[in-house]
């Protein structure tokens, strides 16, 4: 579908968004891996997440969804059964990569699939460190997906440090580890985020050579009650929206704030951005408030090599708040980008170029100056990326008279994003 956006004069009033995508992936599966029943209540309503339900669901775990809330009757260890299919992540990275921690411990074979996105996305990264503990998992010969997991009689704690940093590898090691009575370590230079280690309670160590994080039976899963605060990458397609449009006033309650998840909102403080952080609470170890926002007058400023990590998955939103800040607009260091959805790098700078700006690619990164051109109707294309697709839709809400094609690609992450749109725009 391709989506058309109007310029929005006005944004003002209160969301409440779904649940945090990161935090919600993990509460499914620790509550399905816990022995007894556990309820999360507002769950992400996302694709990614149905679709770690559905893998814990052929694994034999009784899950009910009840709205945003959900009802887990965990297998506990060793009780999940040997799936009838393959597993699918759709296009879910999160969910191939963690789950793959989890069935390489199991006594049955397995095998995880995705849909073609996610099947280009490299799993070396996993497949290696995993057999290092002696697991015995198979990739494509591209070491993509599908990933075969068969029994292995070798397995072992290991340490391991991560070449590139990485919460999805990093929580798949570890969660690997809690099927030993010996310490698995990883150790990360630069922090990533740390649900993983907030959710189960991980013991963690700052040391010379980084951040050592330990894992082991000690710390399996139990059944609990879970409350997920609102995916903080979502809010920040309306925190920029609301910093863009002069005279907005947005309130964004119940937002996750936890440190490795912020370095959006510190960048956008320090870019000038009038964001105050209200009414802060802590629940499972994981932070959260509400975030209060006004239109503001930006400025671009210089972003750290050591940040990326932390705002990888807003650096979409983050650039069109940089086209429209004063000075040019310059990211560096985020190769990465190169191997998510789509190529975003790729995509930001074709998107960009048909502003009219002067756009230059980098392999790591890009930049962009100049004045934006609004003659004529603009067509950006989503490239199929949820992100691509919800921060092209933000700024043709600001410029209007644009359209965003295959726009459906949004509901992997946020399936309400217009109706929330919708909500506090005039």
């Amino acid at each position: 579908m391709n989506r058309p956006f109007k310029k929005i004069n006005k944004i003002s009033g209160e969301l409440n968004l779904p649940g945090d995508k990161s935090i919600s992936h993990r509460a499914v599966m620790f509550s399905s891996m816990a022995d007894g029943n556990s309820r999360i209540e507002n769950l992400s309503s996302s694709e990614d997440v149905i679709s770690t339900i559905n893998c814990f669901r052929d694994l034999g775990v009784p899950i009910t969804i009840e709205g945003n809330n959900l009802s887990v009757k965990g297998a506990g260890q060793g009780g999940f059964k040997k799936p009838e299919i393959p597993l699918d992540a759709g296009n879910s990275g999160t969910t191939a990569r963690l789950i793959s921690g989890i069935l390489s411990a199991q006594k049955f074979e397995s095998t995880i699939t995705g849909d073609y996105s996610l099947s280009k996305r490299p799993m070396n990264r996993i497949t290696d460190p995993l057999r290092q503990m002696g697991a015995d998992v198979t990739a494509s010969e591209q070491g993509t997906l599908p990933l075969t997991i068969r029994p292995s009689g070798k397995l072992k704690p290991i340490k391991y440090k991560l070449p590139v940093p990485s919460a999805q590898v990093k929580s798949s090691i570890l969660l690997a580890g809690l099927h030993f009575d010996s310490e698995t370590c990883v150790i990360e230079s630069v922090q990533t985020r740390n649900h993983t280690e907030k959710l189960l309670g991980l013991r963690t160590e700052s040391k010379s050579d980084g951040i050592h994080i330990f894992s082991s039976k000690k710390k399996y899963p139990q059944p609990i009650d879970y409350f997920i605060p609102s995916d903080i990458s979502t809010a920040a397609f309306f925190i920029v929206l609301a910093l863009l449009i002069p005279d907005a006033e947005l309130k964004i309650n119940r937002v996750s704030l936890n440190s490795t998840r912020t370095g959006i909102i510190d960048l956008l403080l320090q870019m000038g951005g009038k964001i105050t952080l209200q009414n802060k609470f802590v629940q499972c170890g994981e932070e959260y408030g509400d975030i209060l926002v006004k239109g503001s007058n930006l400025q671009n400023i210089k972003i750290p090599a050591s940040l990326i990590p932390n705002i990888i998955d807003e650096i979409p939103i983050l650039s069109v708040a940089g086209i429209f800040s004063r000075g040019d607009f310059e990211i560096r260091n985020a190769a990465e980008l190169r191997v998510k959805e789509s190529d975003r790098i790729s995509a930001l700078c074709s998107n960009f170029k048909l502003l009219g700006l002067n756009v230059t690619e980098f392999k790591d990164g890009f930049s962009v100056e100049g004045k934006i051109n609004n003659k004529g109707m603009k067509s950006f294309n989503s490239f199929d990326d949820h992100r691509i697709a919800m921060a092209f839709g933000i700024l043709g809400s600001i410029i209007g008279d644009c359209e965003v094609r295959n726009f459906d690609c949004v509901k992997i992450s946020n399936p309400g994003f217009l109706d929330q749109l919708s909500s506090i725009s005039i």
